[in-house]
């Protein structure tokens, strides 16, 4: 082939993978033509195969992706023929085809409406399993490092599953229920999670515990986002929704449909998480969007929602060679715990609390251009410190906010520093976290 077929091999996997965005092209296009006059030499294939992995490095919002190109076919949601029957822009994520925004919404636009009103996302592509038998809370609290023993029941936490060295295998949410464990973890870690979570369960029934493990794959997930969220959904159920709080859980029967319900999110914002069988997913959906307060919203808003509320994206901002207290997340290690140990990698987690780390998880707001992911920080002496894990430009503060690890000492709250932006040096501030206030009903 020659190098003229490439680049329409490039176009044609483009358009089969429904990626339209002009920004995406363009990138591809330049990344191209320099491989075209460089001194290197490549051929078509070489070229095909490299701008898929160039692709995969794009976000959803020009930032990252989980986008995975194999043979596989994609995996959808049960909404996967709405979205598109609704202008959903259809990507790659972590193995299924879901929306990066709606023609009717742009990403900005509608990241400012979900600050301002309610958007509705779906997020089924998360995996959810539920943990059973009578020591499935002993059993988990070896895998995590949350306090699973006084949590109360109908009440939900944030917590992280740990490896040997005190890396994290994947950042979850838990939620304790009378009869079961609810978990909510990422897409894009499913298999891992999978499978280490069933590899401990083998080695906990041999010692005579009491656990069972299963995948729910028969409800869609739903998240409802914003101020206005709580006021519709009030509508739409009989339950008093005033005294139902963050990170508390209920079942609520949504216009006939038992959900399984929480108040969390992924934004910062007031909102909740509705569990629904899948059948009855398209039909909640449709009730919810009757009101003129809620749009649709894909997964370009929900990164740079995430973004300014300072939450990490796993795969970036966390992974499995970076320890809790390494990514300020030491908050979610429960004090018994902090005592007591118990869980995967305490004698490297630990020791890190009081004892400190090498180098921290940090915010900045950034002059000029967008920092994006590994974008080198450096101090003032240009020494280079730490790299960039997320950024991006902040609808809300009209600013460029980055999130990144630097070197211990560093990590100071109105630390100047530098990042090196397109081989050009950029100031940048150490700022709190999250960069936006959180709304949380609590």
């Amino acid at each position: 082939m020659t190098q003229k077929h490439g680049i329409q091999w490039i176009v044609y996997d483009l358009e089969k993978m429904n990626v339209n965005s002009f920004f995406l092209k363009a990138n591809l296009f330049v990344y191209i033509m320099s491989c075209a006059f460089s001194k290197f030499k490549y051929n078509a294939l070489s070229v095909r195969r490299h701008s898929k992995k160039v692709l995969g490095l794009f976000s959803i919002t020009h930032k990252r992706n989980y986008a995975v190109f194999t043979e596989e076919p994609l995996k959808k949601t049960p909404l996967y023929d709405f979205h598109v029957e609704n202008g959903g822009k259809m990507v790659p994520f972590a193995g299924w085809s879901m929306p990066v925004q709606y023609s009717s919404l742009g990403v900005l636009a509608s990241h400012l409406h979900t600050r301002e009103n309610a958007s509705l996302f779906d997020v089924s592509h998360m995996l959810q399993m539920r943990l059973f038998g009578r020591d499935r809370v002993s059993f988990l609290e070896k895998l995590v490092v949350a306090d699973l023993e006084e949590l109360p029941l109908d009440s939900s936490i944030l917590s992280v599953f740990t490896n040997e060295n005190g890396g994290i295998i994947d950042d979850t949410v838990i939620c304790k229920q009378d009869d079961h464990i609810h978990i909510v973890s990422n897409a894009a870690c499913a298999d891992k999670d999978i499978a280490h979570i069933r590899k401990e369960i083998s080695k906990f029934q041999q010692r005579g515990g009491d656990v069972n493990l299963k995948i729910i794959d028969d409800h869609a997930l739903l998240a409802l986002q914003g101020p206005k969220a709580a006021s519709v959904l009030q509508e739409l159920c009989d339950e008093d929704l005033n005294d139902f709080m963050f990170m508390t859980a209920r079942r609520l029967n949504i216009k006939g449909s038992d959900c399984h319900v929480t108040r969390s999110g992924y934004t910062g914002e007031d909102g909740f998480e509705i569990g629904v069988p899948s059948p009855a997913s398209k039909q909640l959906v449709n009730l919810l969007l009757k009101y003129t307060s809620v749009q649709l919203a894909g997964l370009g808003a929900r990164d740079s929602l995430r973004l300014e509320a300072g939450l990490c994206l796993y795969g970036h901002d966390l992974d499995d060679t970076t320890t809790p207290v390494e990514a300020g997340l030491t908050w979610t290690i429960g004090k018994r715990r902090r005592k007591e140990g118990g869980f995967i990698g305490a004698e490297h987690i630990i020791p890190q609390i009081k004892g400190g780390v090498m180098r921290r998880r940090i915010g900045l707001i950034v002059e000029g251009a967008p920092a994006r992911e590994n974008a080198e920080i450096y101090n003032n002496k240009d020494e280079l410190i730490g790299k960039v894990t997320s950024g991006g430009p902040s609808p809300s503060l009209q600013k460029n906010i980055a999130m990144g690890y630097v070197e211990s000492g560093y990590h100071k709250l109105s630390t100047e520093l530098l990042v090196k932006v397109r081989n050009r040096m950029q100031k940048a501030q150490v700022v709190k976290m999250p960069f936006v206030p959180t709304k949380y009903y609590k």
